[in-house]
């Protein structure tokens, strides 16, 4: 038997959200679908999350001194599709992407 790595094909999906219970709830929607069509999945795998922190200043005239701190956190999953076939990459594309997921698929 061939493996997928000996032969190339494989589709390696990375979805990005600011919501980690989303992105959780959406990949394992993304896995059900793929073992259906009968291909091999690895994943989801938690990727590290990027932390993007702000810091502004509450007044601009007296209080200077006083600021406010935010960050964004985005949270990252990888997912390996192992010999998909067509129907897999059909159903894959019939998928409805929930506000605020972003999805990168490369083949």
């Amino acid at each position: 038997m061939v493996t997928a790595s000996a032969t190339g094909h494989k589709i390696r999906i990375i979805l990005r959200a600011f919501d980690h219970r989303v992105l959780d709830l959406w990949s394992g929607q993304i896995v059900e679908a793929a073992e259906r069509t009968g291909a091999q999945v690895a994943g989801p795998v938690p990727l590290p999350t990027s932390i993007k922190r702000f810091c502004v200043i509450r007044s601009g005239h007296v209080h200077k001194d006083s600021r406010e701190h935010f960050e964004i956190r985005t949270h990252n999953r990888l997912i390996d599709i192992l010999e998909p076939t067509s129907k897999t990459i059909d159903s894959l594309t019939r998928l409805n992407v929930p506000a605020g997921v972003f999805i990168s698929m490369k083949l």
